[in-house]
C-alpha cells in the first residue's frame, strides 16, 4: 500500500487544498491530488468518491477532503463503504478521531478555518495512529452498520 495521501476538494477549497498539499509535502509526506483543479463550480460528491475509491482500492491509507464547510464532503465520504470520515476544525478532534475512531478520511472546511490551522489539523491527523484495543470493538460495530 502506498504511503501517499489522497487529497481532493471542490471549487470553494482549491487554494486551501494547495496549501495543505504543499505543507504536508514539506514535512515529508507524499500527496496525490484527485482534483478539482479549477475554481469552476463542481460537485463535491464526485471528488469525495474519487478519494474514497482510491482508499478502498488500496492505493492510499488515508485521504483529505476539503469543501466550503467540510460538511458536504464528510456526508458524501461516509456513504462510501469502508470509509470513516471525520469533519475536524481543531487538532484535538483530529488526534482523537485517529486514536479512537481510526478515521481514514479527514474533512475540513475552507470557509470555516484558515489555511494555517488546516495544515496543523492535517499534520495531526496523518501523524496519529490508531490505539486499537477497546476501540476496535466499537469500530467493528460502526462498520457493521454498513451491512444493515
Amino acid at each position: 500500500m502506498s504511503s501517499k495521501i489522497a487529497v481532493a476538494c471542490d471549487h470553494a477549497a482549491l487554494d486551501m487544498k494547495a496549501e495543505v498539499i504543499k505543507y504536508l509535502e514539506s514535512i515529508g509526506y507524499e500527496c496525490e491530488d484527485y482534483g478539482t483543479y479549477t475554481k469552476d463550480s463542481c460537485n463535491y460528491p464526485d471528488y469525495a468518491e474519487k478519494v474514497c475509491d482510491a482508499i478502498n482500492a488500496g492505493k492510499h491509507k488515508m485521504g483529505i477532503l476539503i469543501c466550503g464547510t467540510g460538511i458536504g464532503m464528510s456526508m458524501a465520504a461516509n456513504k462510501c463503504k469502508g470509509i470513516r470520515a471525520a469533519l475536524c476544525s481543531d487538532t484535538f478532534s483530529a488526534r482523537f478521531t485517529r486514536l479512537h475512531n481510526d478515521a481514514n478520511v479527514l474533512c475540513m472546511g475552507a470557509r470555516t478555518i484558515g489555511a494555517g490551522l488546516a495544515c496543523d489539523i492535517a499534520e495531526t491527523f496523518v501523524k496519529t495512529g490508531f490505539e486499537g484495543g477497546r476501540h476496535q470493538t466499537r469500530i467493528d460495530m460502526v462498520m457493521a452498520l454498513e451491512n444493515k
